[in-house]
């Protein structure tokens, strides 16, 4: 054991070196750059150019476009939508002007104002009776009310515009006492009813 150990060592020794004699001149040749020295000089990456050109204000206030309230896209898609039906909007428009009929009656305004606000409100009505006609709203208490209102002032319109043309000749007959004065105030009182009656309901179904 004594002879082997320095016999192996002595192999060893030899073919480290003939692996070195082998490998001479295989490796890396050039130099390395180096770094500390190029933190010490403070080079910096070079800065390349922007895509777009920053423009001056670009955040100002004063150069930001207005919300585009009035654009259907804007007010229907980006706006919370309103869940009130298209039936009760259209219905609602009609409460000024039975308001503005009332009052009318209660002015006691001549018979061409009667006439012109009697017409706009009917041609309003006969548009949503037209337009709901056999839909489920046509089942609604506003509905039906409406209708019977738009029957009661087309009929008194026409009673009052006619009154103006033949009373004078029918004053002394039979037919001619539905002309009378009295009995016209009479449907006109009604007829406030029925228009006051059909402003609470819209406004309950609202």
């Amino acid at each position: 054991m004594s002879f082997a150990l320095p016999s192996h060592a002595f192999f060893w020794k030899k073919k480290n070196k003939a692996l070195e004699a082998e490998l001479q001149g295989k490796g890396y040749a050039g130099t390395l750059p180096d770094i500390g020295k190029e933190r010490e000089g403070g080079t910096t990456a070079k800065k390349g150019t922007p895509l777009f050109e920053v423009k001056d204000g670009f955040n100002d206030p004063k150069d930001l476009k207005p919300v585009p309230r009035d654009n259907p896209a804007f007010v229907d898609i980006i706006q919370k939508q309103d869940k009130t039906s298209e039936y009760v909007k259209d219905a609602n428009d009609l409460i000024p002007m039975l308001e503005k009929l009332m009052d009318c009656i209660e002015d006691e305004e001549n018979v061409q104002l009667f006439v012109t606000k009697a017409n706009l409100l009917t041609m309003n009505i006969d548009h949503i009776m037209e337009k709901y006609d056999g839909q489920p709203e046509c089942c609604y208490e506003s509905f039906k009310k409406l209708a019977e209102v738009n029957r009661y002032v087309k009929s008194i319109s026409t009673l009052r515009r006619e009154a103006v043309t033949y009373q004078r000749y029918l004053a002394y007959t039979e037919s001619g006492s539905i002309y009378n004065p009295e009995n016209i105030n009479q449907q006109l009182e009604y007829l406030k009813e029925e228009l006051n009656a059909a402003i609470l309901l819209l406004r309950e179904e609202s």
